[in-house]
């Protein structure tokens, strides 16, 4: 079972199979392996996914980085407190990539949950409205996850340093590039354009 890979110089942390979305660009959905078989047989416990990263030399890493096959935020709680563990005893800047419906999956505002824990929130924003993300997307909450997102970027800016949106430039046409830049600096938040994988 892999809970913890590396890419580049960062280590990533693979916690769940399960996403809210099924986005017809996602490696995942293609058969492709770009990190090793990341599909787990069963979600690692809380203290697995910890004891899996301290096995690691942190201080090696730039960064850790909550993003696997599923969607980190089905396991908030669990990542919560692996979170709290290691930000009492190392000195580690840590990320979350996420579709931003974390609320939406926790039934709950969760972005002060955030606080003190994360230096940066990374959400893919995939698409320039509600209705062509849905299309690409296809979250189990509808067109209603394309707001619940961006509301998301709003309010966990307030308690997060660094909050980006990301777009892959090929999965979406240019001018929607555009409009997303426009959606990202209206919420006071980055766009990175990521290129196709």
């Amino acid at each position: 079972m892999t809970i913890t890979y590396t890419v580049g110089n960062s280590l990533y942390v693979n916690t769940t199979n399960r996403c809210s979305n099924s986005c017809d660009f996602c490696v995942r959905s293609h058969g492709e392996e770009l990190y090793g078989d990341l599909w787990l047989d069963r979600e690692p416990t809380r203290e697995e996914i910890l004891n899996d990263i301290e096995k690691r030399r942190l201080e090696d890493y730039d960064e850790l980085v909550f993003c696997g096959y599923g969607e980190p935020a089905e396991r908030l709680d669990d990542i919560l407190w692996v979170c709290r563990k290691l930000k009492s005893t190392r000195k580690i800047k840590i990320r979350m990539n996420t579709n931003g419906q974390s609320d939406l999956i926790n039934k709950r505002d969760t972005a002060p949950d955030f606080e003190g824990l994360f230096d940066v929130v990374s959400i893919s924003l995939n698409c320039a409205t509600a209705e062509s993300y849905q299309a690409v997307c296809h979250s189990e909450f509808g067109e209603e996850a394309f707001e619940a997102l961006i509301s998301f970027a709003r309010r966990v800016k307030e308690y997060v340093p660094s909050v980006v949106f990301s777009v892959v430039r090929g999965s979406i046409p240019d001018t929607d590039i555009d409009i997303c830049q426009k959606i990202a600096n209206k919420n006071g938040v980055t766009l990175r354009v990521r290129e196709m994988l």
